[in-house]
C-alpha cells in the first residue's frame, strides 16, 4: 500500500469549510463529492480521518460518516478498516457515479427518469444508425435473436433486451451518453425487470426491437430514431398500465 504524506490529507481539509449549522448528511456529501471532482486530488489519495473532516466542517463525526458510507455505496470513496478512506478515481472516472449521486439527492420521480431514458435512447438510436459498423450490426443481430429464443422465457428475455440496448450504445460511440444512460437504467431496474410478463408484449418488443435494427443496418438515422421513439412509447404504455394495476 503507498504512503501518503500526511500534509495531502491536511490540504483536503483545509480545502473544505464550515456548513450551515443543522446541514443534514447530503450536504456533507455534496461538499465532498465537489471536492473530489475538482481535479485536485489524486486518485488513491488517503482522505482525513471522520475527526478532521467534523471539526473542519463543523458538523457531528456521524454525518460525515453516514455521508462517506453513502459515497462508498456509489463507488466513489474505499473505506479500508485500519487503514482510512481512498479516493477511487480521478475526475472523469466518477462522472457516472457522480450523476447517479446527483439524480438520487435530487429526489427526481420515476416519470422523470422514464421521460429522459426515452430521450436518450432516441437519440442513440440515431447516433448508431449514423456510425455502426459491420460488427455492431452484427452484434445487435445476436441479441436479436436471443431475444427471439428467449420468448417463452421472460426472464432471460429482459436480459436480452438489456443486451441490445447496451450494444446499441456501444455503436453511438459517445461514452458520456453510455454513462448517463447506464446510470437512468440502473435507477429503472425495478421497473424494467417487470416491464414485460406476457407473450403478446415480448412479440411486440421484438418487433420494434428489429425495426431499429433494420434502420440502424440501413443507417437511416431517421427511422432508427422513429423506431425507438414507437418502442419507447410502447413501453411507457406498459408501465403505466402496471402502476394502475
Amino acid at each position: 500500500m503507498p504512503a501518503y504524506p500526511e500534509n495531502r490529507t491536511l490540504n483536503i481539509a483545509d480545502s473544505l469549510n464550515a456548513l450551515p449549522a443543522g446541514s443534514p448528511v447530503t450536504e456533507v456529501a455534496r461538499r465532498l463529492l465537489d471536492l473530489f471532482t475538482g481535479g485536485d486530488i489524486a486518485p488513491g489519495t488517503r482522505l482525513p480521518p471522520e475527526r478532521q473532516l467534523a471539526a473542519t466542517l463543523e458538523v457531528g463525526r456521524s454525518a460525515v460518516r453516514e455521508a462517506l458510507a453513502a459515497l462508498e455505496i456509489l463507488g466513489i470513496v474505499d473505506v479500508r478498516p485500519g487503514s482510512g478512506t481512498y479516493l477511487r478515481g480521478s475526475a472523469s472516472d466518477l462522472l457516472p457515479q457522480t450523476l447517479r449521486w446527483g439524480l438520487l439527492i435530487g429526489d427526481r420521480n420515476t416519470a422523470e427518469l422514464i421521460e429522459l431514458r426515452s430521450g436518450l435512447e432516441i437519440y442513440v438510436a440515431r447516433l448508431a444508425a449514423a456510425r455502426a459498423d459491420a460488427s455492431a450490426v452484427a452484434a445487435l443481430t445476436t441479441t436479436l435473436e436471443a431475444m427471439r429464443a428467449s420468448k417463452d422465457d421472460f426472464s432471460a428475455f429482459a436480459a436480452a433486451d438489456s443486451r441490445f440496448h447496451r450494444a446499441l450504445s456501444e455503436a453511438a460511440a459517445n461514452g458520456t451518453i453510455v454513462d448517463m444512460l447506464h446510470v437512468v437504467r440502473s435507477l429503472l431496474q425495478v421497473y424494467s425487470d417487470r416491464a414485460v410478463h406476457d407473450t403478446e408484449s415480448v412479440l411486440t418488443a421484438i418487433e420494434e426491437h428489429d425495426a431499429i435494427l433494420r434502420a440502424v443496418a440501413a443507417s437511416d438515422e431517421n427511422a432508427a430514431a422513429a423506431a425507438m421513439a414507437t418502442h419507447m412509447s410502447t413501453a411507457l404504455l406498459r408501465l403505466s398500465g402496471d402502476a394502475a394495476g
